[in-house]
């Protein structure tokens, strides 16, 4: 995976990130960020298309995620904030010599490059989100069938009973297919999950998502703040956003002015599912915008 990639674990604060970086060193930076329960590994087969087009492609594990060290709990799961892991963000690509960059994020991801690009615009020259809508607007639209397929939202945010269930057989829990994944993709995903310090920060992420995240989304909401970098909004067509939510764009139109998007056919993983079409949508979305 990542021929051509450089790997590192760079300091961030109060975080370690695990990094590759590859692509053309003098080319526009781009950052990617993954979702649960991946690392940044899930992005293999995209990152060296983005990288072969002239981006200097940067992709780090989250705080807590694959390699990538985080801070132990704390009572107000802070340590998992989506702000947290956006500062980290911003000081990675500040050490790598990068004071502005576009920005992807996909699944738990996506709320780290939108909390970046909500507090850091002057960095965030544009911003794609993945499967993704604001934390609160999926909590506004709980409904029997929300809670029933997205059951993990509530139950990850149990105190304990999580860590216990997942890591008394983490294979059985998380599933994957080597060669839908890739097989190295799927054996560093499988290792990390394998980690209970690693599981406990995957779930301190969705902890914090319903308590600190969804806190600042209300704030943010509260004084009318609004995206400001453009925003490229895709989802996939096989999995349930639109079904459960209706258009996407509608619903981010509130959040920001310059939005665009469209599905993508392929399920969640869209990274790994359907790597061309993603890459092209991401490709011709960055080159339109400056």
């Amino acid at each position: 995976m990542f021929d051509g990639f450089t790997v590192d674990d760079v300091p961030v604060g109060d975080a370690t990130l695990h990094v590759r970086v590859g692509g053309d060193a003098g080319g526009e930076p781009l950052v990617l960020l993954h979702g649960h329960p991946r690392t940044g590994a899930t992005w293999h087969r995209v990152a060296p298309l983005l990288a072969s087009r002239g981006f200097r492609v940067v992709v780090p594990d989250l705080r807590g995620y694959g390699r990538s060290i985080a801070p132990a709990p704390r009572p107000d799961h802070s340590q998992a904030s989506k702000r947290a892991m956006a500062e980290d963000v911003l000081a990675l690509m500040r050490s790598l010599g990068h004071e502005t960059f576009r920005l992807v994020g996909h699944d738990r991801g996506s709320y780290a490059a939108f909390r970046l690009a909500m507090d850091h615009p002057e960095a965030v020259r544009s911003v794609a989100l993945l499967d993704c809508l604001p934390i609160v607007e999926h909590l506004d639209r709980i409904t029997p069938e929300f809670a029933t397929e997205w059951f993990h939202w509530f139950f990850f945010a149990q105190p304990e009973t999580p860590e216990r269930v997942i890591t008394a057989d983490p294979d059985a829990w998380y599933g994957g297919d080597p060669d839908a994944m890739g097989p190295e993709n799927f054996a560093e995903r499988r290792e990390a999950v394998h980690r209970p310090e690693v599981v406990r920060a995957m779930l301190e992420d969705y902890r914090a998502g319903l308590t600190i995240d969804r806190a600042d989304e209300e704030a943010d909401r509260a004084a009318g703040r609004r995206l400001q970098p453009p925003l490229l909004v895709l989802w996939s067509l096989r999995d349930d956003l639109e079904r459960l939510f209706g258009d996407p764009l509608t619903i981010w139109r509130d959040w920001a002015d310059d939005v665009r998007g469209h599905g993508i056919e392929s399920g969640h993983h869209v990274a790994e599912e359907a790597p061309d079409a993603l890459a092209d949508a991401l490709i011709g979305f960055f080159r339109g915008v400056m």
